[in-house]
Parts: C-alpha cells; structure tokens; sequence
C-alpha cells in the first residue's frame, strides 16, 4: 500500500511538472516605455511581436502627441496617435493608431531590440506563408471577436493579426475611423519612392472577407496599427 502511495505521489508531480512547462510564465522583459509588455513569436527566420503597438511614448520616454480632433489630425507632419473611436479601452487589446510620422521619427518607439518593419520584411513574411493569396488567413485570429466574417483564418502562423480598423484621412471620408473588425493595416517604416515619397508610404493590408495578405501605400497622415519585429 505504501508503494502504491508513492507511485501516485509521483505520478501527480509528474504531470503538475508537464502542465507547468506547457504554460510558461511570460516573459516581461518586452517592454515598451510605457511598461506594456509584449510577447513574441518566431515565424520562419523573424522575430514579432504578438500584439499591435500601444505605447504613449517614445523610446526615451517623450510623450507622443494624442490627436483626437480629425481636423487637427489629417493636418498633421508631425507625430501623433489615437485610439479607435477615441475609446481608450479598445488599446489593451487592439493596439493604437499612429500616423506616419510617428514611425520615422528618430527616437523610436518600440520596444528596445525591437524596429518597425520594413516593406521588405513584410514581404518576407507574405512569402514565407505562401504567398499573398494566402497569407493573412495564417495571419488573422480565428473567431470573429476581432473580426466580421473572417474569411480563411487559421492563425496557424500565431500572428494574431486582429481588424483594428484605421484613422482614414480621405477627402471622401464621413468620418475618421473606420472599418473596425474588417482591416488590419500596419505600417512599414518605407516610403514610396519619388515622386511620391511625400504623401505616401507602404503598409501591410490583412481584411476580414479574404485570406489574403497584401502589400500596399496609403497616405502618411493616416492612422494606423504598428506590430514590431525583433532586429
């Protein structure tokens, strides 16, 4: 009877142990100058951050201007973010918006060993799964917490690419922030090249109804996601 008991003893301690290594403490070193902490994922030969950016500052800890009135914003050639609807509550989980600005300016803004993307390293990725009919769904979250329809989303990349929506700076536009749970846009840190290079730059495009993963240029003074990679 003993032996029975420190046969189960054992076997109990063995299974806390592999339910321990299962779940990880996270890792809290990823910090931005806020003290929001990130966590990262290596997808093929790159680092990224899991989370969209949600910082208030820059890396040397300068507050980055928060712009909610949509006239003061699309006016804007200098640094500046918001949060969707202005509502601060949707940046734990979503991120913040920032303008383009923001991303070149030279104090930086992710966290330390961290850079904003190039077009190139968004690409990188897109072709690293599969390519751009197909990547966003391995990109996307699953379910439609973060997005209506989600077309093609497995998240089998762990991404966790989410629809946060824009700031849009469109002439057309009826109103600033639009389609939330729809688009994921994040920005690169590469302008497009002359003559355009002064109103435009690239940004990677994921979007609720397709699995696509697609790169392209939209106008600086627009509001849009940061995911950081690893340098």
């Amino acid at each position: 009877m003993k032996m029975k008991l420190l046969l189960f003893a054992g076997l109990v301690a063995a299974m806390a142990s592999c339910k321990k290594e299962e779940t990880p403490a996270p890792d809290t070193s990823i910090r931005d100058a806020d003290g929001n902490v990130y966590h990262e994922v290596k997808i093929g030969t790159q680092t990224w951050l899991l989370e969209n950016l949600r910082t208030t500052k820059f890396r040397n800890g300068d507050p980055i201007p928060n712009v909610t009135d949509f006239t003061q914003w699309k006016n804007l050639s200098t640094p500046a973010y918001c949060t969707y609807n202005n509502d601060g509550s949707i940046a734990a989980n979503e991120g913040r918006l920032y303008n383009w600005f923001t991303v070149t300016d030279s104090r930086g803004i992710c966290p330390p060993g961290y850079h904003i993307p190039t077009r190139d390293e968004w690409m990188t990725l897109r072709d690293y799964l599969g390519g751009e009919s197909v990547a966003g769904g391995k990109m996307k979250t699953t379910g439609e917490e973060y997005w209506t329809g989600n077309v093609g989303a497995t998240n089998e990349s762990g991404f966790n690419g989410k629809g946060a929506g824009l700031r849009s700076t469109a002439l057309y536009a009826d109103e600033d922030y639009q389609h939330r749970k729809s688009l994921g846009m994040h920005w690169s840190s590469t302008g497009i090249l002359p003559p355009g290079s002064d109103v435009s730059a690239w940004y990677f495009h994921l979007q609720y109804n397709i699995p696509n993963g697609m790169v392209s240029f939209i106008d600086k003074t627009c509001g849009l996601s940061i995911r950081c990679i690893k340098d």
